[in-house]
Parts: C-alpha cells; sequence; structure tokens
C-alpha cells in the first residue's frame, strides 16, 4: 500500500507537468517543424516530439527505484541506511521532485530537439541563399549569350 501511496500521486504530478509543457511548446514546436519539414508532414513531427515531452517527463518524473526501496525493504546491513518513514512531509518532497525531476528531463530533451532544428535550419537556409544567388547567374550568362532576360 505504502508503495501505491508514493507511485500515484508522483505518476499525477509528472503527468500534468508534462502536460503543461506540451502545451506551452505545442506552438513553437509547430511553427519551426512547418517551416523546416514543410505543410504535410510537420504535423506528423510536431505529434511525435509532443509525444517524446510526455515519455522524458514520466520516466524522469517518476523516480522508480526510490519507490522500489518502498516495495522491497533491503535486508538490514551495515552499510544500507534505513528506508525514511513515509509520512505528509515525504510525500510533499517526493511530490516537489517529481516536478523538479521532469520539467529538467523535459528541457533537456527540448533543447537537443531545438539544437537539431536549429543545425536543420541552417541547412535549408543555406540551400536556399545558395539557389538564390545561383538564379542571377545563370540570367547574367544567358544574357551574354545574346538572349534576352525575361521581362518583370
Amino acid at each position: 500500500m505504502i508503495f501505491i501511496t508514493l507511485l500515484l500521486p508522483t505518476f499525477l504530478v509528472a503527468l500534468l507537468t508534462s502536460f503543461i509543457v506540451a502545451r506551452l511548446f505545442n506552438r513553437p514546436v509547430g511553427v519551426v517543424l512547418q517551416r523546416l519539414v514543410g505543410d504535410p508532414l510537420h504535423l506528423a513531427w510536431q505529434r511525435y516530439v509532443i509525444f517524446a515531452i510526455f515519455v522524458v517527463g514520466l520516466s524522469s518524473g517518476v523516480e522508480l527505484h526510490k519507490i522500489e526501496a518502498y516495495l522491497q525493504p533491503i535486508a538490514p546491513a551495515a552499510e544500507a541506511p534505513p528506508l525514511p518513514p513515509l509520512n505528509a512531509d515525504r510525500i510533499a518532497l517526493e511530490i516537489y521532485r517529481t516536478v523538479i525531476a521532469t520539467v529538467q528531463g523535459i528541457a533537456w530533451m527540448l533543447l537537443l530537439v531545438f539544437l537539431v532544428l536549429l543545425i536543420a535550419y541552417a541547412i535549408v537556409r543555406s540551400s536556399e541563399l545558395k539557389a538564390a544567388a545561383m538564379r542571377p547567374r545563370e540570367s547574367s550568362s544567358e544574357t551574354a549569350a545574346g538572349e534576352r532576360p525575361p521581362a518583370a
């Protein structure tokens, strides 16, 4: 019963925290992906990033190894410290720890996603600039060959 008393609140808090962060970053992720990937595919990538926010938030927020200690107490040993009693103060501390760990895990994941998107944006932008720079050269070489440039 102690296991459920600690698991359920931490899971719900991690889920709620992940939901709030996903709502906050849904639009910015969508805008960046629409610019980089394009219309038909950006929604699928956006859903994947939001799903990843939930997965990372829950997996980093709910620290099962700490909760498992209450499920199967370790045999008394000289070097193993005793488990703290599970009271309201301990549960409040674990909920606070859950919020911090959830946000921290999601922040690292989003940092990684946005770094990859920044690199992709730089590549797309560079190729667009190269393509734009090549167009005037092509039209000037056609003019030099005796052809008329297209009328504007």
